[in-house]
């Protein structure tokens, strides 16, 4: 929880100074302290997503002994490559992106086999992924098909939970079924980028 407090101060001050930067009719003095402060942005995002897939690859992932821990950490990788790739371009965004791709499908095909549609864990990662479908692969009707299916496929199991874990997972329901709104109405903020919900 603390990378994940951490890693979304970050992202939230990325995404802000850059948009200050894009949008910035400042003199050349201003715009230099704008992106000086941006790159400072991304050193620390950097450092704290690499930190966090070093654990992961090296013992988290490694070390996991139940199917929920498993998919939950490769999650958190596709989701720290993700980050990556936000802030990254060419090159690099294409190699953080393939490393994000290859942790959610992995850890897809795992939940779809071995995990209940209601599962907070499996919808989690459905949402995210779809997501990374959306944001970094620029691929939305995978991002909306995913994100339907996932929010259907719970749909349909939701009646025999406990009122806890309905609670729960409907909670993530939510935020895929607010996703997919926005993506089919196009529902773009005054910056031209959606502005996603995540776990």
């Amino acid at each position: 929880i603390a990378y994940k407090n951490v890693i979304g101060n970050c992202r939230a001050s990325w995404r802000i100074i850059s948009n200050i930067e894009y949008e910035a009719q400042n003199t050349e003095h201003q715009q230099e302290i704008v992106k000086t402060y941006r790159k400072k942005i991304e050193n620390e995002l950097q450092d704290i997503c690499h930190e966090l897939l070093s654990l992961l690859d090296k013992h988290l992932i490694l070390n996991a002994t139940t199917t929920e821990s498993k998919v939950f950490f490769l999650k958190m990788k596709g989701d720290y490559y993700r980050y990556l790739a936000e802030i990254s371009t060419d090159n690099e965004r294409q190699k953080f992106a393939k490393e994000s791709k290859d942790a959610y499908t992995t850890a897809f095909d795992i939940a779809q086999n071995q995990m209940v549609a209601t599962d907070p864990v499996r919808l989690g990662l459905a949402l995210n992924f779809s997501i990374f479908y959306y944001e970094i692969a620029n691929e939305p009707d995978i991002s909306t098909r995913l994100s339907k299916q996932a929010f259907d496929d719970a749909l349909l199991e939701l009646d025999g939970l406990s009122e806890d874990a309905y609670r729960e997972s409907s909670a993530i329901m939510q935020l895929l079924r607010t996703n997919f709104k926005l993506w089919t109405n196009n529902e773009y903020d005054s910056n031209g980028t959606n502005q996603q919900e995540e776990q």
